[in-house]
């Protein structure tokens, strides 16, 4: 999933006005969870933490989607075998990591070995942050087919479910898993990374898990699923772009073919929500407005190496800077989906699904119009050291 969504200028107060109506869905089960959602810098602590720290609490809702929307996935299931399992790709016709790596075996290998790690020398040290970064994210994998699995009416029961739900979260999480490995295995072998540091950071991430606030709801894990599979798209687009700046057409490769992979994925993420909204227009806008009102969050947004309590805003700000993901994406990527959905064309709303509509629309360039506010008043760049590239000091 990847899903590079960084907070970057969300951090801020700034989005606390936006309100929707309160949801008609029924809300129980009621539990305080950690968050980093708009967190306030720490002093961090010498001591050593088992997991990443928490910085903010708040009420975590479960279960909220009533029995008849239930029912609505339990009867797509023939759908879903039709119209979502055609997105994956046989095993056999896959890229796999090993494609695009020196061949262990071949007796060339020292020398392909000496060749990438000349053309990595060219490339600077916050494209690697970026490239660590976005490594990491994905791979917090495990975590990811978690969430999915939480999701009512359409998880893996037993963990070999034969329904079609079932068959494309276990697919897609196969699917996935090779991007994480690709990139584990690049940066290994560039020798321009810590990879104790980085190993230690993926052992954080997914002992921290992640809360993207989806309820058990797959109205809402899916909305936030297509969301996520654009956002890695445009990162791992533009780490391919920057690669071959850089002179390196080989990582230019590697990236570029991720984000093939999160496109096609994006693909059926935004059918299943289209086809919600053929169904019930009413309960998937307000799903739409729901899940926006919280905001969008990255899946490794608990991401903490041993050291740094703010990492993953300091990795947010070096997206900013060099491109790679940006809060102009953040409010083109919903711009792009309520286009997809045709939400501003939705007939028949109730009083509450209109108001929900009105939000959702007029969304974006409020964002737009808030983060040009915000550039306005950043202060000068500072520097931070990571310690995925031995601490050396990057500015944000």
């Amino acid at each position: 999933m990847a899903l590079k969504l960084n907070q970057m200028a969300f951090q801020s107060r700034k989005f606390s006005s936006f309100s929707l109506p309160q949801s008609r869905n029924l809300r129980s089960h009621r539990v305080f969870m950690a968050s980093t959602l708009n967190s306030a810098p720490r002093e961090v602590e010498n001591v050593k933490k088992p997991f990443s720290p928490p910085r903010e609490v708040h009420v975590q809702v479960t279960h909220s989607m009533p029995p008849q929307q239930i029912e609505i996935f339990k009867s797509l299931d023939d759908w879903a075998e039709k119209n979502i399992l055609v997105h994956l790709k046989p095993v056999e016709k896959c890229w796999q990591p090993s494609d695009f790596l020196p061949d262990p075996a071949s007796e060339g290998f020292d020398e392909q070995v000496k060749e990438l790690r000349e053309r990595s020398k060219e490339i600077p040290d916050d494209y690697y942050v970026v490239l660590v970064g976005d490594m990491i994210t994905e791979e917090a994998l495990p975590t990811y087919q978690t969430m999915l699995n939480t999701l009512d009416g359409v998880r893996d029961e037993t963990g070999a479910s034969p329904t079609s739900w079932a068959i494309w979260t276990r697919a897609w999480t196969a699917e996935e898993n090779r991007h994480g490995d690709l990139l584990n295995r690049y940066l290994y072998l560039s020798g321009r990374v810590d990879m104790r540091q980085i190993e230690k950071t993926i052992q954080y991430l997914i002992g921290s898990g992640m809360d993207p606030r989806t309820e058990n709801s797959p109205y809402l894990g899916f909305i936030y699923t297509s969301f996520q599979e654009r956002a890695t798209f445009i990162s791992h687009g533009n780490t391919a772009r920057l690669a071959k700046e850089h002179g390196d057409l080989k990582l230019a490769q590697i990236c570029g073919t991720i984000a093939a992979d999160e496109k096609r994925h994006e693909t059926a993420y935004t059918k299943i929500v289209e086809k919600l909204f053929e169904i019930d227009p009413d309960g998937t806008v307000f799903a739409l407005a729901d899940m926006m009102r919280k905001k969008i969050s990255m899946p490794a947004h608990l991401m903490y190496d041993g050291q740094d309590d703010n990492l993953f805003e300091h990795f947010s700000s070096v997206t900013q800077r060099l491109g790679v993901y940006t809060a102009k994406d953040y409010a083109d990527i919903l711009e792009f989906l309520v286009g997809r959905w045709n939400v501003e064309k939705l007939v028949g709303l109730s009083g509450e699904g209109r108001k929900a509509q009105d939000y959702v629309c007029g969304l974006a360039p409020r964002i737009r119009r808030l983060e040009e506010r915000a550039q306005s008043r950043a202060k000068q760049a500072s520097t931070v050291p990571f310690s995925w590239i031995f601490g050396r000091q990057i500015n944000l």
